[in-house]
């Protein structure tokens, strides 16, 4: 009997080894966000914000829904994703280093196999490399558009929010407490550009521009990053979106006692009027933002490329929206970490994923579904198998590192670590006032605590728990960072995670550093 369960067990591998693999898909349209929390998404279980572009989305592919950010700043994990590996591994850790031209991009290698590369909208590669694409579109792009092709203007009651001046300002005036439309990040070039209709705004702009390179581009391979930079604060809204919500109806997040030591300075005047108004202002941007996903998608359908096109939506990390007492996100808080992650592949059936995964998988599953070979060094893992359906395991945990904090976390399914030098309060204008914390773990049961009110780390009961988590947060760092042969020997574990949690940019023999 044994003999037989085991003959049948290899005739179905050998089945299952001969089924041949999807045949490749000709295009990748990659949308990405900036700042978009996975708690304003109504397809994630908020009932409140209108996406429902992102919603069809989502009903036609796989939505993920414990998807995380390898970190909680735009550059350091824009760039992670690009390269499919760690920060720490890219030589980008702090939010102003540009990526090096020796880093190899889903770009690079798909336009070595002769695949059309477009990347439109907010990259973040501090410099004028394109990485792989062949054709590049930001912000002084449409500032040009408007140079030749002056906008409509709005009547001349209408107010638009100010200048963008974050730290200088108070918090209320550039979080857009009163929900004033216009495009406060990036500014304008021409300040009268500062308040537009639907029909000349920046991200309408960019997804016109995608639209277009869809078309022209229709009989080719195509690989389109199309990068939004909404809802990033002050939240960008044309005139049309700025009185879709009412502060009533925009919820205001529970809080704990744990949070007030974490609260930056510039943020503890806001009034609860103030919050709600900055809450209304990220909804209307987030709903903008949805729109031209729409318009991109309708495109999809009317070239007749849907059929043929990975579609990936996701967003460089999340954002606090009050969650924690906070208005940004550099903090390893599930809010600030997990994203919206949906991919529709026409290939596969919809479905809902469970799965650990980090925004370092994207680029292995892009190539795989482009048929192209992998990066060299990559440390994510293709997604190609929960495509297809597989209930497995992905990922038995999930990474971050916050540099400029000198932080770094690690998820599981049930626990959160986190490790952090506190040698500085906090940097990039959100200092406490309180000042450093000195060197601390954080644990939060997120099976018994889900809003991460608790730290349990000091609790004698989790201590072998502890001890495992900083165990496996030192091993991520041994096996992928460059710095790790060079550490000297005989450091103790909380001294080389010090060590790893340093910014990579102050190593000179880091490429990039």
């Amino acid at each position: 009997m044994r003999r037989l369960l085991c003959l049948v067990a290899l005739a179905g591998l050998l089945l299952s080894c001969s089924r041949p693999a999807a045949e490749p898909l000709r295009n990748v349209l990659f949308i990405s966000a900036d700042d978009h929390a996975t708690h304003a998404v109504g397809s994630y279980g908020n009932s409140v914000i209108r996406t429902p572009n992102i919603d069809r989305l989502a009903a036609e592919g796989t939505r993920f829904e414990n998807a995380f950010a390898n970190s909680p700043i735009c550059t350091v994990s824009r760039q992670s994703i690009i390269t499919g590996k760690y920060p720490h591994a890219t030589g980008v850790t702090l939010l102003q280093t540009p990526l090096a031209e020796e880093q190899v991009t889903v770009a690079d290698q798909a336009r070595e196999r002769g695949i059309r590369t477009a990347a439109i909208g907010k990259m973040h590669f501090n410099s004028k490399l394109r990485h792989g694409f062949d054709y590049r579109i930001d912000a002084a792009d449409h500032d040009e558009h408007l140079a030749a092709k002056p906008a409509r203007k709005p009547p001349p009651d209408v107010r638009f929010k100010p200048v963008w001046q974050p730290f200088r300002t108070p918090a209320r005036q550039w979080l857009n407490a009163d929900t004033l439309p216009g495009t406060g990040y990036p500014r304008p070039a021409n300040p009268e550009n500062q308040g537009l209709y639907d029909e000349d705004s920046l991200g309408t702009f960019f997804a016109r521009k995608a639209i277009d390179f869809l078309r022209d581009h229709r009989e080719e391979r195509m690989l389109v990053w199309l990068s939004f930079y909404e809802p990033h604060s002050p939240f960008n809204l044309p005139v049309e979106f700025s009185t879709n919500y009412t502060r009533e109806e925009v919820p205001l997040p529970e809080t704990s006692p744990e949070d007030d030591h974490w609260v930056p300075e510039i943020f503890r005047n806001l009034s609860e009027e103030d919050k709600r108004g900055i809450v209304r202002s990220y909804y209307s941007s987030v709903e903008y933002l949805d729109n031209n996903v729409g318009r991109v998608l309708r495109a999809l359908d009317e070239l007749g490329l849907a059929d043929s096109t990975l579609v990936v939506y996701t967003s460089d990390h999340g954002y606090l929206l009050d969650h924690h007492r906070r208005f940004e996100k550099h903090m390893m808080w599930e809010e600030a970490e997990r994203v919206p992650l949906i991919v529709r592949d026409p290939r596969r059936k919809a479905g809902v994923s469970q799965a650990l995964v980090e925004l370092i998988d994207l680029v292995p599953t892009i190539l795989d579904a482009l048929g192209v070979p992998q990066i060299e060094g990559m440390h994510g893992q293709s997604l190609e198998a929960l495509l297809a359906g597989r209930t497995g395991p992905h990922r038995d945990q999930v990474f971050a590192e916050y540099m400029h904090d000198n932080k770094a976390m690690l998820r599981t399914e049930k626990w959160k670590y986190i490790f952090a030098t506190g040698e500085k309060d906090l940097e990039l204008g959100y200092q406490t006032g309180k000042g450093p914390a000195g060197l601390h773990e954080r644990l939060y049961d997120l099976a018994a605590d889900p809003r991460e009110f608790r730290n349990v780390a000091a609790d004698p009961a989790n201590r072998e728990i502890l001890a495992d988590l900083r165990a496996r947060t030192l091993r991520v760092f041994e096996e992928t960072d460059p710095r790790a042969a060079r550490l000297p020997a005989g450091l103790s574990e909380f001294e080389r995670l010090s060590r790893f949690v340093q910014p990579v940019e102050r190593d000179p023999s880091v490429p990039g550093g």
